[in-house]
C-alpha cells in the first residue's frame, strides 16, 4: 500500500510539468517561513513574501504577510487555522498603493509520510478570500517532495532536493484557478534553521511566468523558555 500510495504521489507532483503557457517573463519570490513551536500541541506559523514582476527586487507584485495557530495532532498530522494579507500591484502602474487588497481565512490540514529517505507532504487548504468588495472561496492542493542528499534524513549540514505541485480550485467561475510546479536545492544549517533556492512555474489558465525563489526557514523551540 505504501509503495502504492508512493508511486500515485510522484505521478500527480510531476503530472504538472505537461501544462505550460506560452508566457516566458521571469521574476522573483523573497519569502519566509516560521513555525514558532510554544507547547507539544500548538505552535505559531507565521510567513512573509516579497513578490516582485521582474528578478531584480524593487518591482512589487505581491506583499503576502500570513499567521496561524497550529495544532499538531500527533506526529506528520497538522491542523491550521489562520489570516493572510495581500497586496497586489500591476506591472509598471503609475499607482504606488496596491490595485488589489485582499483580506484571507484559511484552514489546512498538513499530512506527512515517509518512503525510505523519501518524505512526502501533503497540503489541504480551504479559503475565504474578500478581494477588494469580492467574496470568494478557493480551494488548495499541495503534494511536496524532500530528498536528502548526503544524510538518510534532513538534518543539521544536509543538502537536500524539494519539489512540489500544487493546483488551485475555484468554488464558482472559472474552476481551475492555477497550478504551480516548483523544485528547489534546499541546505540544513541547524535544526532551526534552512534556506531554498528554487524555480517556480506557475499558471492561471492561459497565462504563465516563470519565478526565482529564495527562502529562509526559522522554526524555533519556545517550549523551554518558560522553564
Amino acid at each position: 500500500m505504501a509503495t502504492l500510495r508512493g508511486s500515485l504521489a510522484l505521478a500527480f507532483l510531476f503530472a504538472g510539468l505537461q501544462s505550460f503557457a506560452q508566457e516566458d517573463k521571469l521574476g522573483n519570490w523573497l519569502m519566509y517561513f516560521g513555525t514558532n513551536r510554544l507547547s507539544d500541541e500548538l505552535s505559531i506559523h507565521s510567513e512573509v513574501q516579497y513578490r516582485n514582476h521582474e528578478v531584480a527586487p524593487g518591482t512589487i507584485e505581491q506583499l503576502l504577510l500570513r499567521t496561524g495557530l497550529n495544532y499538531h495532532l500527533m506526529d506528520g498530522l497538522i491542523l491550521t487555522g489562520g489570516y493572510g494579507y495581500i497586496a497586489s500591484h500591476v506591472y509598471e502602474s503609475e499607482q504606488k498603493e496596491p490595485e488589489s487588497k485582499e483580506h484571507r481565512i484559511f484552514q489546512q490540514l498538513i499530512l506527512t509520510n515517509k518512503y525510505d529517505r523519501v518524505k512526502f507532504e501533503h497540503r489541504y487548504r480551504v479559503e475565504q478570500r474578500w478581494v477588494n468588495d469580492d467574496y470568494r472561496n478557493r480551494l488548495r492542493y499541495r503534494l511536496m517532495v524532500f530528498v536528502p542528499l548526503n544524510k538518510p534524513t534532513i538534518s543539521p549540514g544536509t543538502l537536500f532536493l524539494g519539489v512540489y505541485d500544487e493546483i488551485f480550485m475555484n468554488t464558482k467561475q472559472v474552476f481551475f484557478d492555477r497550478n504551480r510546479l516548483y523544485g528547489a536545492l534546499g541546505y540544513q544549517f541547524s535544526k532551526t534553521t534552512q534556506a531554498q533556492i528554487g524555480y517556480l512555474r506557475q499558471n492561471v489558465n492561459d497565462f504563465g511566468k516563470h519565478h526565482i525563489q529564495f527562502a529562509i526557514v526559522f522554526n524555533p523551540d519556545l517550549r523551554n523558555l518558560s522553564e
